[in-house]
């Protein structure tokens, strides 16, 4: 006879839907809340099995687990269309809160104060994005927003329409950000020319540039704090 691993007739102690209810949300594995995603294993795998096995592809790196694609998913035996969607769709909204959440940091205190307000947003892309973080006098974030995405080159950057958003926004500051996908938290030649351009740019107009900051998954580089302005 077909044996059923679908949680409904797990035991009780392997059942995450019910252990969440007992002992709430932070007492479940990561393994044992995609298990709840996907609701069921297969003949021979348990849901929890299986994504324990998912997890496990990525180095149980939560941050790699999103980046897979649909295809990628479902490649592993026992995830369909339907599972791999509701997996993606649950790590997207986890990526999309950590975003909101970090607009709370609207003072800008530190080059880590970017850092956080950023890496949600750029710094687990594939591509490069190029963004500007306006502030006022106080060195709060009055608005952010995406100048570029590709490669970062002096053509993408349009000097006229920063600091027309920055007075328009009546910023006193700006902060530039992009990410680098490779990982790598190295300033290149053309990182520094952008950068030493829109400084001048900036002191004509009386709205500083405060920083050009680098993001990565897993850290940043601060010019300001590496004394390359």
């Amino acid at each position: 006879m077909e044996q059923n691993f679908s949680i409904k007739n797990w035991a009780e102690d392997d059942k995450p839907r019910e252990k969440l209810m007992l002992k709430g949300k932070a007492a479940l594995s990561d393994a044992e809340l995609v298990a709840i995603l996907i609701g069921s294993g297969t003949r021979n795998e348990t849901a929890v099995g299986l994504s324990k096995r998912i997890l496990a592809s990525v180095d149980n790196n939560l941050n790699a687990l999103g980046k897979l694609s649909l295809r990628q998913l479902m490649e592993f035996k026992g995830i369909g269309e339907a599972k791999a969607i509701s997996i993606a769709a649950a790590l997207e909204l986890g990526r999309r809160r950590r975003a909101e959440e970090s607009l709370k940091l609207h003072k800008i205190t530190s080059s880590k104060a970017v850092f956080e307000i950023m890496q949600p947003i750029i710094g687990e892309l594939p591509h490069e994005e190029f963004w500007v973080l306006y502030l006022n006098n106080s060195n709060k974030v009055i608005h952010k927003s995406q100048l570029s995405k590709g490669g970062i080159t002096g053509t993408i950057v349009d000097v006229r329409l920063i600091f027309k958003t920055a007075l328009e926004h009546n910023a006193t500051s700006v902060i530039l950000c992009h990410n680098h996908p490779s990982g790598k938290l190295l300033a290149s030649d053309a990182d520094k020319d952008i950068t030493k351009k829109l400084k001048l740019a900036g002191d004509q107009l009386d709205v500083k540039v405060l920083d050009h900051v680098i993001i990565t998954e897993a850290g940043y580089l601060s010019f300001q704090d590496e004394g390359i302005f």
